[in-house]
Formats: C-alpha cells, sequence, structure tokens
C-alpha cells in the first residue's frame, strides 16, 4: 500500500511478513504524513532499498528468508544512512541488545503499542534529517564521516594518544551517531563525563543541551520530582511547576552518572520513562513525550549488582547496549606527560601563575606513583606541588608527602573513635545472642572500621570495597557514630 505524497514528506519502508500487522503499521503512518512503503521478505526490502533511498526502516525480526537483523547488516556495510527499527515478537533483552548493537536505532515488542510506535519512528525521523544528508553516495561507496570542530575539540580534551585512549575515541566517534544507550564504566577519576560530553558532541545532538545527573548525590524521597519535574502544589514546598531532567534534556544527551546508586524503586521508573520514551511530572494528569539520549556512567560492577539483586536486569539491557570501558591510568602510563602539561597549564590559568617546568625526574617520580584516583589524583597531586613549589621548577616531593590521598597501611591505620557503644558480648559456639541487633551492629561496625582504616578513611574506596553506595556508607557511619583518627570526619575523596 502506498499513497503520493509532498516530495518533502518522509519516506518510510515497512518490511514484516504478516499482511494485517502491515497494513496496521502502513495506515497508521500515513495519518502521519509519511509516505510509506511495504515488502514482505528480506530480499524484496533489500531490493527496495537498491532502488531508492529511505529515512527509516522498520523491519520484523524473523521474516521467511531470513532474520531482520541480517537486512539491517547489509545496511550498516554500506553505511547507508536510513535509521532502522526492529520489532519482534520473540522480545527479548538479548534479542533487543543484538539489534542495537548491529546498529538498530531502537526495537519494539510486539504486540505494538501504536502511541509508542509513533513516537519512535518520529524520533528515528528527527535523528536521521539531523545527521547524514539523504543524498546516495557516489557508487555506493562508503564514505568516513569526519568529526566537526566542536566534537573534535571535545574529544581532544581527553588527552593522551596510547593504544587504549585511541581505542575509546575511536569507538565514541562510531557510535555517538547512533540513539542507543551507552555505559562508561571505569575506576573512579578516569575521566567518565569527558567521555559522555565527548559522545554528545560528536552525535547530532551536539547542539542540545548536555544534562548530568548524580544519582548517588539526589535524595530518595526527591528522585522523582528530580528526574520528571513537579507540578505547582504537588508537594509541600512545590510552589511553582518545575521541570526534571529529562525535560531540560529535551533534544540533548542525559547523562546519568552512578548510576549504581540509584534505588530499585527509582529504576522501574526511570526503565519506563526510556521504554516509553514519555515522562509524567509529580500532580501531573498527563504525560509528556521526550526525546533524549541516555549515557550513564558507573565504577561499579553492574553484572554482578544484577546477580546479587541490586539492580534490575532488564534495566542493566536497557542501559548497557554499547559499553565503554575507560582505562586506569596505569594502563596508559605513556600519557603521563602530555596529562601533566595539559593539567598544569590549567592549574597555571585558574592561579594566574606561570606554568610550572616538569622535568624529566619529576617524570619518573610521578611514574612509580600508584595512583589509585587516576586522572584525578593526579591533577590533585599536582595542584598541590605547584603550590608547594619554590620558583618555576615543580617539586614532587613535598606534595607527595602531604597527599591525603597516601595509603595507610592496615597495621599503622590508627583506631577508630566512636560514640559509646555498648559491645554485645559474642555468644558461645551454639548459642544465640541474647541481644541479636547489638551483636549485628557490633559486627557490622567493625567490618566497617576495618574498610576504613585500610583506605585511609576514604568513604568512597570503602564503599566500593563493601559493595555498598556512597549515601549508603555516610549512613551507617553516622548511625554507628564511626568517626576519624582525632575526631575528623571520613572523607569523600575519589567519588566519581
Amino acid at each position: 500500500m502506498s499513497q503520493p505524497s509532498a516530495p518533502s514528506a518522509p519516506q518510510v519502508l515497512v518490511v514484516d511478513d504478516e499482511p494485517d500487522l502491515r497494513t496496521l503499521y502502513e495506515l497508521t503512518l500515513l495519518r502521519e504524513g509519511y509516505r510509506v512503503d511495504a515488502a514482505a521478505t528480506l530480499e524484496d526490502g533489500w531490493q527496495q532499498l537498491q532502488d531508492r533511498p529511505f529515512d527509516v526502516v522498520i523491519t520484523d525480526m524473523r521474516l521467511p528468508d531470513g532474520m531482520g537483523l541480517e537486512l539491517l547488516q547489509r545496511m550498516q556495510a554500506q553505511q547507508r544512512p536510513e535509521r532502522c527499527i526492529v520489532m519482534t515478537a520473540y522480545g527479548s533483552a538479548e534479542n533487543a541488545v543484538e539489534a542495537l548493537k548491529a546498529g538498530a536505532f531502537d526495537y519494539l515488542t510486539k504486540p505494538v503499542d501504536l502511541r509508542q510506535f509513533r513516537n519512535v519512528v518520529a524520533s528515528a525521523i528527527l535523528e536521521r534529517n539531523n545527521g547524514t544528508p539523504r543524498a546516495p553516495r557516489p557508487n555506493g561507496a562508503a564514505m568516513k564521516e569526519r568529526p566537526s570542530g566542536a566534537a573534535q575539540s571535545a574529544l581532544d580534551r581527553m588527552v593522551g594518544q596510547s593504544a587504549p585512549m585511541l581505542q575509546v575515541k575511536d569507538r565514541i566517534s562510531k557510535v555517538a551517531r547512533s540513539m542507543a544507550p551507552v555505559l562508561v564504566r571505569g575506576e573512579s577519576g578516569t575521566g567518565k563525563e569527558l567521555a559522555a560530553r565527548a559522545l554528545h558532541a560528536c552525535s547530532h545532538r551536539g547542539e542540545g543541551p548536555f544534562v548530568t545527573v548524580n544519582c548517588g548525590a539526589i535524595p530518595e524521597s526527591l528522585l522523582e520530582a528530580e528526574f520528571f519535574g513537579a507540578r505547582k502544589g504537588s508537594y509541600t514546598g512545590a510552589t511553582a511547576d518545575r521541570e526534571g531532567y529529562f525535560q531540560a534534556a529535551q533534544g540533548g544527551t542525559l547523562f546519568l552518572d552512578e548510576i549504581g546508586d540509584l534505588p530499585l524503586p527509582m529504576q522501574s521508573k526511570l526503565l519506563r520513562a526510556i521504554q516509553e520514551r514519555q515522562v509524567r511530572a509529580i500532580g501531573s494528569t498527563q504525560e509528556d513525550a521526550v526525546d533524549v539520549r541516555i549515557v550513564s556512567a558507573t565504577h561499579r560492577d553492574l553484572a554482578a549488582d544484577v546477580a546479587s539483586g541490586r539492580f534490575r536486569q532488564d534495566l542493566y539491557y536497557r542501559l548497557n547496549v554499547i559499553e565503554l570501558v575507560m582505562p586506569p591510568l596505569r594502563e596508559r602510563r605513556e600519557d603521563l606527560p602530555a596529562l601533566c602539561e595539559a593539567l598544569l597549564g590549567r592549574i597555571a590559568q585558574d592561579s594566574g601563575m606561570p606554568v610550572p617546568v616538569l622535568s624529566p625526574a619529576v617524570l619518573d617520580e610521578l611514574a612509580q606513583q600508584p595512583l589509585p584516583g587516576n586522572v584525578r589524583e593526579l591533577e590533585n597531586l599536582l595542584h598541590r606541588a605547584a603550590a608547594l613549589s619554590d620558583g618555576q621548577v615543580l617539586q614532587i616531593d613535598a606534595a607527595l608527602s602531604a597527599s591525603p590521598e597516601s595509603p595507610v597501611p592496615p597495621s599503622a591505620a590508627p583506631a577508630a573513635t566512636a560514640a559509646p557503644i555498648a559491645p554485645a558480648p559474642a555468644p558461645a559456639a551454639g548459642d544465640m545472642p541474647s541481644d541479636l541487633q547489638a551483636y549485628l551492629d557490633q559486627q557490622e561496625r567493625e567490618i566497617l572500621v576495618r574498610a576504613l582504616q585500610e583506605t585511609g578513611f576514604n568513604r568512597t574506596a570503602a564503599a566500593q570495597r563493601l559493595g555498598l553506595s556512597l549515601r549508603q556508607i555516610r549512613y551507617r557511619i553516622a548511625r554507628l557514630g564511626i568517626a576519624a583518627p582525632g575526631g575528623e570526619e571520613a572523607n569523600d575523596n575519589g567519588a566519581a
């Protein structure tokens, strides 16, 4: 079924072997003003693609003569500009990930919700029209897209030409144009947000907003309002309408930092917002369509969190379509000279002082440091060295001796102090404790104190070691009255 329309109308190809569904999709799209062509087999669909360009291709996963993924792979091999949406009655997280990794714009599970169907097609057409020009490439030859000035600048801010960093930059350039969600993994201080910003700048959304959310820093009671917005009077203190992060990122990228710290109830609400591309502000009776690309980051092992029940499996598959792993500094030591030069230049500019001279001896000394905090720790170290140095030559020894990140050996770690808590006597083997809560508190306290001592009272590092979020360990430290030596509060250095 096809209907003439204005030359400027977006062109959509539907490939499905079920006549009734094919007709339903065509009628739905025709009402939206699109020009629609249809095919019942893989080869018929491919032939139509060879005959003329389209804006969007919608294909079923299973066809009489092959798989919809094969059509997608052929399109990718020719670097065709059409955006592809995959539909399947055999919906599973694995199928979805496979389709999106193969280059699909998105996937839908049958039976398809027509409102969601229209929203996904509209988003694909918007991205298509804002992305690669439709004009066919000469002789079908592949043309490698070069990053724009802004995109190249964002990539250049990721300092380093080591093999691991070049791989990261190359992967960013390849996946930026896709709508597929990206999960950036890496230790604290490896530059996960820089990578997310580069993804945004290299994409067709580069002119749109880039909104950063630290999922571990928002009180749980405010999460829904912060993410989805709220209407005036919807809760105590809501004196005016406010937009949420999804609305603020409309047409751009929403960066969810430390996604592993998101509580389970909020995980289910986030999953629905990503799937439906619609959000409902607190106090509102209607849902608003949102067009955002999701990039998330974590220093945690989310697969292990899924196995232990701390993270939803379906949300994990939705977020981890494309994985980007940021290498730790110990795996790219050859980048140290360039990193130090860039960091010292920034430090000098901020402080209004000349750029310190970095001697080979200082570089050698830095190369011997473990730097578990990665680039963030290196910057902290250079900042102290610049402040403590006499003259223009950088002196690193004083900065190292004053480093709060220096590891404290467990044997040398001073004992933690705490508000008195009556210790519960350990029960004899086979006996029950007389006060279960006091006994459990004592066990928890001993474990926390040990983890804090072994990390120099760095709460972020201790939380990572125990599989807790920063919010969780802060609560436990406060509840059990644990304090650092001298009564000072344990620090959060190293938080991503």
